[in-house]
């Protein structure tokens, strides 16, 4: 038996996989982790499909992948291609089917490489339970044998490459009624697949394993990993991708999180960052988080524990111990740092959420408000009254207020009288290299660890840490200072870094920074910390929104209508609202949201409550205002 992550969990070694061959380029071995992005023109609209192509390429993107959900948008992509190639461009173009095996194989004579769906190539989602024996489930391969044939024979004959793409929200009914809606599902999915193009003595292909939820699609593609490393089949390169990731910093949270826990595994040679967005800004965002694996392996060498108690394919919650409102069954709480600051007043605060009101004279703090604020030193505070974080030195001058707690280093909790501490509170910050220290002593209970690292492989190695010290039940928060101004670096790296530790079960709260004072910044990085938590599913503190990218399929204005809905919804902190272009992956998707709101035809739109159709064929440009008052109805609805 093979176990990759055993061997691969405190060094990057990228996980070895054939190359596979896609045009003049190809993924997999060696070669860079690609990486490719989708048009979301009709693709019947020759004109405007190249155009977009072509910004997409100019940006970064490698392969440029095209619906192709008729036969005549298969034929097409010929033309598009020709068109690509006159101007110039001629980076491999992939056909995504779903529903069509006609238009793939007219498409594998085309294009450099098809992508199918097992979960709709030659099954049908009816959302029913259907009860098979071994003998009914083996007649039901051989029919998808039967269906599935005719494309690899043509792939084979024109060196077409294939991607065999499962994707969480599609699972047939038959591999729902087996497997579930598990990742074992998912890659059961995609190996029965596998398993016919290898029969067939055909071995260009590519595998993904995508899912609306990062923890989903992180156990997926572990788990195929591991099911492949034990396995007679070929280490096939792998496409990573978040599906109906979302717009804005949202998606690119939910991406890093999920696409960066795998990278930061060595697992992964091409990427997609979807996003609501136009197309041509998804490759820069992919590109940030690639370029951090190039030198990856001149990392910090990470000393692996005795004992490995982790489990790849399942999320495990570490214990903690109680201590206030942190650790133990409470949310993880969020740290805000002002200590760059020299003074702190109201509008440092209201930038916070944090106000006061002079009539009952509290302060009041909302959803996203800070559970702490670290000041440091700074002294210039007094009229607060909010749990601050302190410097030691400077807590002893201040300990008489009851909100004020301090911080120590390792030194100065080595070096002082514990008796002079706080009796309620107390926070050590530890850097991983300071793991020989912290196994020689004893850490009272009424102290929270701050955990960082210098090790540029953070991820693995704050894991590691926790691997050694298991039997510590302090809570511990997760912490990183980045020298980087607030952009997309800094959203995608803190989120792969601390996101991936979350959806792991580590952590008891987040503490992020950079080295600007900008009261903007400091605002924007408590709003990231909140975010980052909703994105891992520890915290919820607003409307959570699973939003498509769209692509050509999509029969309305998608980004317009996801920034309508999120303008009238975002304050309905709980509800999960599913936004999806088109029937494909949106009723599987968005299985578990409380509302759903998806494209069923031109300007047309299907309400969803749960998985129930609510009302059909409702014009786009109401669908929002038919959305609120079915939620309305339901009595989910709050005044703004």
């Amino acid at each position: 038996m093979r176990d990759y992550f055993k061997n691969n969990l405190f060094s990057y070694n990228r996980r070895k996989s054939i190359s596979v061959s896609i045009g003049n380029t190809a993924i997999g071995g060696d070669n860079p982790i690609r990486i490719q992005s989708m048009t979301t023109t009709d693709t019947m609209d020759t004109n405007s499909t190249v155009n977009q192509a072509i910004r997409m390429i100019n940006t970064g993107c490698e392969l440029v992948r095209v619906t192709a959900p008729s036969i005549n948008d298969a034929k097409n992509l010929k033309n598009i291609k020709n068109e690509l190639n006159k101007k110039g461009y001629n980076v491999p173009l992939v056909a995504d089917i779903h529903f069509t095996p006609s238009a793939a194989e007219i498409a594998a004579e085309i294009v450099e490489k098809v992508r199918i769906n097992p979960g709709n190539y030659a099954d049908k989602k009816k959302f029913q339970k259907i009860e098979y024996d071994d003998i009914s489930y083996n007649d039901e391969i051989e029919r998808i044998y039967d269906r599935v044939s005719p494309l690899i024979k043509i792939c084979k004959q024109n060196g077409t490459a294939m991607r065999i793409g499962t994707n969480h929200g599609s699972l047939s009914d038959r591999i729902m009624s087996r497997f579930g809606d598990t990742p074992l599902g998912m890659v059961e999915s995609a190996l029965e697949y596998l398993r016919i193009c290898e029969d067939h003595n055909y071995y260009n292909i590519v595998l993904s394993m995508k899912a609306s939820n990062p923890l989903v699609m992180v156990h997926a593609y572990r788990l195929l990993v591991e099911k492949l490393n034990n396995s007679n089949l070929k280490d096939y390169p792998l496409h990573l991708g978040v599906t109906e990731a979302g717009e804005g910093e949202d998606g690119r949270i939910k991406s890093a999180i999920g696409i960066g826990t795998l990278l930061d595994d060595g697992i992964g040679d091409t990427i997609r960052v979807s996003l609501t967005e136009e197309p041509e800004f998804e490759s820069p965002v992919a590109k940030v988080l690639v370029d951090r694996y190039l030198n990856r392996n001149n990392h910090l060498k990470i000393k692996p524990p005795s004992n490995i108690n982790f489990s790849p394919f399942k999320y495990e919650k570490r214990e903690s111990d109680e201590l206030l409102d942190i650790g133990g069954d409470n949310f993880p709480i969020v740290i805000s740092n002002l200590s760059n600051l020299e003074k702190i007043n109201n509008v440092e605060l209201e930038n916070l959420g944090i106000t006061y009101d002079p009539k009952s004279k509290k302060w009041e703090r909302s959803d996203t408000s800070p559970d702490y604020i670290y000041v440091g030193d700074c002294i210039d505070h007094k009229e607060v009254n909010y749990k601050l974080i302190l410097n030691y030195t400077t807590w002893i001058k201040e300990k008489s207020n009851k909100n004020y707690y301090p911080l120590l280093s390792l030194n100065e909790f080595s070096s002082i009288d514990l008796n002079l501490v706080s009796d309620k509170i107390n926070f050590l910050i530890i850097n991983s290299s300071d793991l020989e220290s912290v196994k020689n002593i004893q850490i009272p209970e009424n102290f929270v660890l701050i955990l960082t690292t210098n090790n540029e492989h953070y991820m693995p190695d704050i894991r590691a840490f926790f691997m050694k010290n298991h039997k510590i039940k302090n809570p511990v928060i997760l912490s990183k200072n980045y020298d980087l101004s607030y952009s997309d670096k800094f959203i995608i790296h803190s989120s792969t870094d601390i996101g991936s530790l979350f959806i792991q079960g580590y952590g008891d709260g987040i503490f992020i920074g950079n080295q600007s004072s900008n009261n903007k910044e400091i605002k924007k990085i408590n709003s990231l910390s909140f975010k980052i938590l909703q994105a891992a599913r520890v915290r919820v503190t607003s409307t959570d929104f699973i939003s498509c990218p769209s692509c050509g399929r999509t029969l309305f204005d998608l980004q317009e209508t996801t920034a309508m809905i999120r303008e009238r919804t975002d304050h309905l902190k709980g509800l999960k609202i599913g936004i999806m272009g088109c029937i494909v992956n949106g009723p599987g998707e968005m299985a578990d949201s409380d509302y759903g709101y998806v494209g069923s035809g031109k300007d047309k739109i299907t309400l969803y409550r749960g998985q129930d159709v609510v009302k059909r064929g409702i014009n786009f440009k109401y669908g929002v205002d038919e959305l609120v008052n079915l939620i309305k109805e339901d009595g989910n609805w709050i005044e703004p």
